[in-house]
């Protein structure tokens, strides 16, 4: 190959080098799939409450039964409904990005 042919094959390879990240930059920049924020607490509910419900429950020993519910171990219908009960409202807490 000669010398103004690699040249030139060397300059195409990094315009489509610079060409991808340019579209791929695009891509992250538009938005499509990205963070969709902060959702809203529940009627009546604020962070505050919902972390009293969390320690509530925490100090209850639920702990121990959502880590059991993970794990696929049988529950009791009380155990399985506070295990439960936590994670739906851990979700709304850090849905609502109460955390930050």
């Amino acid at each position: 190959m000669t010398r103004a042919r690699e040249r030139a094959t060397g300059a195409r390879a990094r315009a489509a080098l610079a060409a991808s990240l340019a579209l791929l930059a695009a891509g992250c920049a538009g938005g499509g799939g990205g963070d969709p924020g902060a959702r809203s607490l529940p009627n009546g509910e604020t962070c505050q409450s919902l972390r009293g419900q969390l320690d509530r429950l925490l100090s209850r020993g639920v702990q121990s039964k959502v880590e059991a519910l993970s794990a696929g171990r049988k529950l009791s219908p009380n155990d399985k409904a506070e295990a439960e009960a936590y994670n739906r409202i851990l979700n709304q807490y850090l849905g609502a990005r109460c955390h930050v």
